[in-house]
């Protein structure tokens, strides 16, 4: 006998667990290149590179929340920086029939692992366009990052926004 569904599992579709990517966006995007072009000819050793990585999220409605997946970072130091960058890169997420204990980990892991791939590319696209190799950011742990910022929070329950 055919399910009236069609998803053959007995549960209607519109229950299912569901997150949409609505739209995503560069914020706010700088890179400095702030010792060219003396920094572009050859180095001595290869440099130190840092890069800081932040997660914030706003509840817009019910459903609709704003993930901001910030990246900063740099190659070298005072003198002999090679180059510097900040990128705020977010989207529009709908989260729905997601039970409301899991929302807050959905919102703050899945929707920047989501999110990573397109601020990966705008920073290395942006490193190769001023005159270095590209820069490709390894892939992060965004749970992790999740569970160091719960055991920096004051509270267990933390709120979204």
């Amino acid at each position: 006998m055919a399910e009236a569904n069609g998803n053959g599992n007995g549960v209607a579709a519109d229950d299912q667990p569901q997150l949409n990517a609505m739209v995503q966006y560069t914020k706010d995007f700088s890179f400095e290149n702030p010792n060219a072009p003396r920094s572009l000819g050859p180095q001595d050793k290869g440099p130190n590179i840092s890069i800081q990585v932040n997660v914030n999220a706003k509840q817009l409605s019910e459903t609709d929340f704003e993930v901001d997946l910030n990246l900063e970072g740099s190659a070298g130091e005072g003198a002999d920086t090679l180059f510097k960058f900040e990128l705020a890169y977010a989207g529009v997420f709908r989260v729905r029939n997601i039970p409301p204990d899991q929302v807050h980990p959905v919102v703050m892991i899945e929707c920047p692992r989501l999110l990573f791939p397109f601020a990966r590319q705008i920073v290395a696209d942006a490193v190769r366009n001023g005159g270095f190799p590209p820069l490709y950011i390894d892939p992060i742990d965004f749970a992790g990052l999740y569970r160091q910022k719960l055991g920096d929070a004051p509270q267990p329950g933390v709120p979204v926004g």
